[in-house]
């Protein structure tokens, strides 16, 4: 898990850079440039610490906090698999437990590159579960758009992403600082290093059935874990 938190700050701190670089050349203006320096700043900050406080970071839930059973998801925005559980299964899961209030369901982002993290920041940038978890639908159901924008151009995504907060209703200054926080930024590597490390996560999407770690599977065999844990 070291590991991947330590090429996580690499990729990170290289996109900043990138999305300068593309800026620079295709002639950016300085409003352009200020954002770049700005994004760019945020990025190279991205080093994991275990000294990093990282208790300001809201859990985002859905259903019922005091059901029987927890359900927690890990999951990446740039990924395909988790996309189609989030435009498939997931809004069966949410129909059948989260809705009726049998579970309680948490949604813990996971980085392993630096469009996710920037698309984690736009998805907390109001604060609120609902705003979230509604930004969170959009950023999955659009995201072959998005994520590959530009051919993969750190610039363009960066654009893209911006579009999304704005659609979601929320200012074009709120999305700025949400994506050049670097203290904010910091600290939500550091508390995804710590909430994959505590339960084993390795791979997108995974699952946390009260307390115990899957890998991505089928609904119906999600659903009967459920159950179980719901009458163990």
């Amino acid at each position: 898990m070291n590991r991947i938190v330590a090429i996580l700050a690499v990729v990170v701190g290289v996109g900043g850079y990138f999305l300068w670089n593309s800026m620079q050349s295709s002639g950016p203006s300085t409003q352009e440039q200020a954002q770049a320096e700005r994004l760019l700043g945020a990025a190279n900050a991205q080093e994991a610490s275990s000294d990093v406080d990282t208790s300001s970071v809201v859990e985002m839930q859905l259903g019922n906090p005091d059901a029987p059973v927890t359900v927690i998801e890990y999951a990446s925005y740039t990924c395909p698999h988790c996309a189609s559980f989030h435009t498939g299964a997931y809004k069966q899961l949410k129909a059948d437990y989260i809705d009726t209030g049998k579970i309680n369901f948490i949604y813990r982002e996971v980085y392993f590159d630096r469009f996710g993290l920037w698309a984690s920041a736009i998805a907390r940038c109001a604060g609120t579960p609902e705003t979230f978890f509604g930004i969170t639908d959009i950023l999955y159901s659009t995201q072959s758009e998005w994520a590959r924008a530009g051919g993969g151009d750190p610039a363009q995504i960066a654009d893209e992403l911006r579009k999304v907060g704005r659609l979601a209703g929320l200012g074009g200054d709120s999305v700025e600082a949400c994506l050049t926080d670097a203290d904010n930024l910091r600290t939500l590597v550091a508390w995804y290093q710590e909430n994959a490390a505590a339960d084993g996560v390795s791979s997108t999407p995974s699952f946390v059935i009260n307390g115990t770690t899957y890998n991505n599977m089928a609904y119906s065999e999600m659903s009967t874990l459920i159950e179980e844990a719901a009458g163990s």
